[in-house]
């Protein structure tokens, strides 16, 4: 038996994976023959997404998506994203969403796409046992002004799937503040709020996204270990990292596993969550995270045991759902 399959049945919560970036590699090779899409330059010799830096990155994650052209496409993704994750355990996943990428921004298209996501994944908590809610994320390089519309998508669409709002992209380009308007809009609306932040930005980053965007978790923040002040301060106010190692060992956000700061973080008392953000274009599954924390940082059972309820506990769904998710992991 391999070190992942040993996770592979101990029950997870994730709080941090981009519904399209989670699209398997056949999926979308598959979509692309359907619709005569060429993505080839998109995948190596061994059908894997393949891209040079982050940058870079962000173009291959773009070019995958124009296969995804209309609501049913989107329920099928969501199907196959939701059996994969299932299948190492997962029973609650919190995915990004983003109405750019679905119908353009416009509230209307959003609406059906919505509806195909939010059907699929009722299908999959009854044929997998996962539940999903959904975050809809506004795409930083896309500017202040589409955020606004974002907003007000999230607002007109908040409910028991959408339960959160988000900031997700290029970390580099503009400064937390520019995007008040829109975690404003949907704090008023009732959602719960993340942002990215600390995954290329210094701490610096991370204190102005949580000062100006009044958000409750920090996508990444692995950064903020560069500031132990401020490291303090996360673990005096109880602001949850959304940590995904594997990503940012595979980005070199990090150098390697063993220079990763999960565990500096949390023992410092930090509340740290474990994800796998975009699993396909880094090769990792929840299964490999527990794997390599288990190797790098000798996590054992009480650790993974106090991950699942800190994520858990963080995560934007209502108080029976979180009773439900407590009892299977208390089986455990």
């Amino acid at each position: 038996m391999t070190a992942s399959l040993e996770f592979r049945d101990l029950p997870k919560i994730e709080l941090h994976l981009h519904l399209e970036g989670a699209a398997p590699p056949a999926f979308i090779r598959g979509l692309a023959r359907e619709k005569s899409v060429d993505i080839g330059g998109i995948f190596d010799e061994n059908g894997n997404y393949t891209y040079r830096d982050f940058d870079h990155f962000l173009k291959v994650y773009d070019a995958a998506c124009t296969t995804l052209q209309g609501p049913e496409d989107f329920h099928r993704l969501t199907l196959a994203v939701l059996e994969e994750s299932a299948s190492h355990g997962v029973i609650y996943t919190e995915s990004f969403l983003s109405p750019d990428f679905c119908g353009g921004g416009d509230l209307a298209a959003w609406r059906d796409y919505l509806a195909a996501i939010e059907a699929a994944a009722a299908e999959a908590e009854a044929r997998f046992g996962i539940t999903m809610r959904g975050i809809i994320t506004a795409i930083r390089h896309l500017g202040p002004d589409q955020s606004r519309n974002t907003a007000r998508v999230a607002a007109e669409t908040a409910g028991d799937f959408i339960t959160g709002f988000g900031l997700a992209g290029a970390e580099l380009m503009g400064r937390p503040g520019d995007y008040t308007y829109a975690f404003d809009a949907a704090r008023e609306a009732g959602l719960e709020l993340t942002a990215h932040a600390g995954e290329w930005g210094g701490p610096d980053m991370v204190a102005d996204t949580i000062r100006d965007l009044r958000v409750s978790r920090i996508g990444h923040g692995i950064n903020a270990i560069h500031d132990l002040a401020l490291v303090d301060v996360l673990a005096e106010t109880g602001t949850v990292l959304e940590v995904c190692p594997g990503s940012n060992v595979f980005l070199n956000a990090v150098k390697d596993w063993p220079s990763h700061p999960i565990a500096r973080l949390r023992d410092r008392g930090v509340k740290v969550t474990v994800s796998t953000d975009d699993p396909p274009y880094f090769l990792t599954t929840m299964s490999d995270e527990y794997a390599n924390l288990a190797r790098h940082f000798a996590f054992g059972p009480d650790d993974f045991a106090e991950l699942n309820r800190t994520a858990l506990d963080a995560a934007f769904c209502d108080a029976k759902t979180k009773e439900r998710l407590a009892a299977r992991l208390e089986k455990a």
